[in-house]
């Protein structure tokens, strides 16, 4: 039976994996002392000149001479996109925002310690179509927006010397249909090896749990494959493992003559297992030993655990069915467009988990790696998908499109196949050519790569076709695929699993409801959509049917770009179950009933703030309780059963005062809501997500805004233009409200609140000790939170 088979239904994966390698990856991960020691990983994000606009020839620009003093200064992960104004005749899919040329420069000082090692520059995302140059001379051409790369600069550098470091970057190529920004919008990094070290992405654990799909624990055998760039000399693989509490288990040692890949065998008693509930991380120490030194080491960390998708049952971790409930996100947020900071993304993963969602698609491109970290640590269950299906850079693939290159796929799964967070790898979104007669060559190739580098994952793409479509007949690409991502076709479940019955199946995308916070009516002319708008029969169709391993909604986020349902004066999209700023939708809290076991209920409208005049107002009940009874001004409206995955709902007529739902379970109150009439604004308070911060490595915190009454109540049509100042170790990054029509610039120290609320983002600098914030408004009163940034 050959790999592919092995993955046929059921499909049994045997436990994989790793999250970054801290000097390989260098993500959220600290070096160990030893591996600082034998490599150098050196973050070159500081201190670039940039300059907006092209020039009619590259020969001046790329010349160590050429004066730049007059570019601006900036560091990296930069968009510059996102400091554009937004016009009406610009790409309505990308916000509306102006795309252009850029380039930057860099002083880069490459120290005398190098001399005799290899010298790698490692960029890990630039959007787009990126030309580099070191002292003039050309490094190469990366055309993806989306995956990392690097360049040997051992025979171009200067030791000991300055260097000029050139990039210029051309996004006004789309590679999709949203924001895509442009710029070096991830990390940059100098790493310095021994001439024997491990290859880039070049450690790779897997690990199989007898009977783990059973729920056994019992122990768990790893599969060690390292990778050397060794040249033929002899060393020693030093493999040591460190369990979740920091505490070496087991080495192994390996001798390695004139090979570059080493495999290595191990068995772990009573392993910890990685879980939703429990994401218990391991360590992999690795080290290269040649002549008796040591002179290479990396650190991963990985996870223990089996995934199983059964045709008939859906999804099972460890021995246990569980419902995916995830989302699909975009990776852009407010105040700095593509180029989110590490530190934000636990922030985002924990807002969507406050909804119950356990998953996360990377819609439709390679992530920051920092996301899927944060997944891993969190317990995430992720749709890892790629961006192009074939060798193509256009949004969609054309007739003729081939598959002979795939190297970003293969970037891809190296990189990321060591998550375990990762539970599939998704290879396209809604392809044309997928029921079409070169769909099959294409994933088949594109499977192939897969295999590869990753046997222990099932390979999907999202499909969004009806029944009728040649997608899912014998031969085509649902017939070929592991197991069969849907999107939406919800009325079809059913047909389709009898089509493909041999195929587990999921939602790849549903649920795609277009939502405002905060608005209560469809304005086509303000861009407002109704939160009235949501449908439960989507997630209904999907929780009501035991072969459906569940679903990643569209989306966890609003997002910029692909403005829906609307287009101008719209520049974001309105599809989130958190508007783009992190604020909870009306929808955030039905899923909240569905998804988690927490007692709760929730009023929709989210305001009592009506015109005396008002006709009778829909009042719906979210809750995962049996009953909620409403009261107005203290009268009770009745109670009603609330249906599973359902709601309850009334028609009230509105009198000012206090609107409250309280839920019951067995005639017992568990949960309460309270929607009031509020006064006047009066006050703004800052509410931190922390307010504990790192000095010097771009850790970044959110502040949500909001504005009050006197008595300490959220006003809902409040709009107060809100200016921040900080003083300290910080800086601002940016503001951003939720409003999907607002055209103010992201990039400021100021914003409108929308429905009450806005955020300010904030970065700490190199500077250690106090911050304060200080929030003011024309006729409120003044805010201040206080931050503590330490050097350790």
């Amino acid at each position: 039976m050959n790999s592919c088979q092995k993955l046929c239904c059921p499909i049994l994966l045997a436990t994989l994996f790793f999250i970054c390698s801290c000097c390989q990856v260098h993500r959220t991960s600290e070096q160990c002392d030893q591996c600082k020691d034998l490599r150098q990983h050196i973050s070159l994000d500081r201190d670039w000149r940039f300059h907006l606009g092209d020039f009619p020839t590259v020969d001046a620009v790329i010349a160590p001479t050429f004066d730049d003093q007059s570019w601006r200064s900036i560091d990296v992960p930069h968009d510059y996109v996102l400091d554009g104004t937004y016009t009406h005749s610009a790409d309505r899919s990308h916000a509306y925002l102006p795309v252009q040329v850029a380039w930057y420069r860099k002083q880069l000082n490459i120290p005398a310690s190098a001399q005799g090692k290899v010298i790698r520059l490692d960029f890990d995302g630039v959007y787009r179509d990126c030309q580099v140059w070191l002292n003039g001379k050309p490094l190469g051409q990366h055309k993806s927006g989306f995956t990392p790369f690097s360049y040997d600069i051992t025979s171009t550098a200067k030791i000991g010397e300055d260097n000029i470091l050139t990039v210029r970057v051309d996004p006004r190529q789309f590679e999709g249909w949203w924001y895509e920004g442009g710029g070096i919008y991830r990390h940059v990094w100098l790493t310095i090896l021994s001439p024997v070290h491990l290859h880039q992405w070049g450690t790779y654990v897997t690990a199989e749990v007898p009977n783990g799909n059973q729920g056994a624990s019992d122990t768990a055998n790893l599969t060690i494959q390292t990778t050397l760039d060794n040249h033929g000399a002899a060393c020693q693989v030093v493999s040591q493992i460190i369990d979740p509490h920091g505490r070496s288990v087991h080495t192994e040692r390996s001798d390695v003559s004139a090979s570059e890949q080493v495999v290595q065998h191990i068995t772990l008693t009573q392993p910890a297992l990685w879980s939703l509930q429990t994401p218990q991380l391991y360590s992999l120490r690795t080290t290269l030993v040649q002549d008796g030194n040591a002179v290479d080491c990396t650190t991963t960390s990985f996870g223990i655990r089996t995934i199983h998708f059964d045709v008939n049952q859906g999804f099972f971790l460890n021995g246990k069915r569980v419902e995916i409930q995830g989302v699909a996100c975009h990776q852009d947020f407010p105040a700095v467009g593509i180029a989110v900071p590490d530190s934000l993304e636990p922030w985002r993963v924990q807002q969507l988990q406050k909804a119950g969602a356990n998953g996360w698609r990377t819609a439709h491109d390679m992530t920051n790696e920092s996301v899927l970290d944060a997944c891993d640590r969190m317990g995430m269950l992720v749709m890892d998908e790629n961006r192009h299906f074939g060798d193509t850079y256009r949004h969609h693939a054309q007739a003729g499109t081939t598959a002979d290159d795939l190297s970003d796929l293969a970037t891809m799964i190296q990189r990321d196949r060591n998550h375990p967070s990762v539970i599939m790898w998704s290879m396209c979104n809604e392809e044309g050519l997928q029921g079409k007669a070169e769909g099959p060559h294409i994933l088949r190739a594109m499977m192939d790569v897969v295999h590869r580098y990753d046997k222990t994952r099932p390979i999907t793409s999202a499909i969004n076709a009806r029944p009728t479509d040649p997608v899912y007949r014998d031969g085509h690409d649902a017939s070929i695929e592991d197991i069969l991502g849907v999107n939406y076709n919800n009325n079809s479940f059913d047909t389709i699993h009898h089509l493909r019955p041999d195929k587990p199946m999921f939602g790849s995308e549903d649920c795609n409801e277009k939502t405002t916070r905060g608005s209560y009516t469809n304005d086509r002319a303000a861009g407002m959509s109704s939160a009235y708008n949501l449908s439960e029969k989507p997630w209904q169709a999907i929780a009501d049917r035991a072969f459906i391993a569940g679903a990643y909604l569209w989306t966890g986020f609003d997002y910029k770009g692909e403005p829906n349902p609307y287009g101008w004066p719209d520049v974001s999209n309105n599809t989130g179950i958190l508007d783009c700023c992190g604020f909870p939708k009306d929808k955030f809290f039905y899923f909240q009933s569905c998804w988690t076991t927490k007692p709760m209920v929730h009023i929709l409208p989210s305001t009592w703030n009506w015109p005396s005049n008002s006709k009778p107002i829909r009042v719906i009940a979210f809750s995962n309780a049996k009953r909620v009874e409403l009261f107005l001004n203290g009268k009770s409206l009745g109670s009603q059963d609330v249906p599973h995955n359902g709601h309850a709902e009334w028609q009230v007529k509105y009198e000012p005062g206090k609107l409250e739902a309280k839920a019951f379970n067995d005639g017992q109150q568990v949960a309460t809501d309270v929607q009031e009439t509020t006064g006047p604004a009066s006050q703004i308070i800052l509410s931190p997500a922390r307010t504990k911060l790192s000095a010097g490595k771009e850790d970044t915190v959110v502040v949500a805004v909001s504005i009050l009454d006197e008595q300490g109540r959220i006003v809902p049509n409040s709009s107060n233009r809100v200016t921040f100042a900080v003083t300290g170790g910080a800086k601002i990054l940016g503001v951003a409200n939720g409003n999907p029509a607002d055209h103010d610039p992201d990039r400021a120290d100021q914003r409108n609140a929308f429905h009450g609320r806005c955020i300010v983002v904030l970065q700490a600098t190199n500077q250690a000790g106090p911050v304060t914030l200080t929030a003011t408004a024309d006729g409120l009163s003044t805010a201040t939170t206080q931050f503590k940034v330490s050097s350790h």
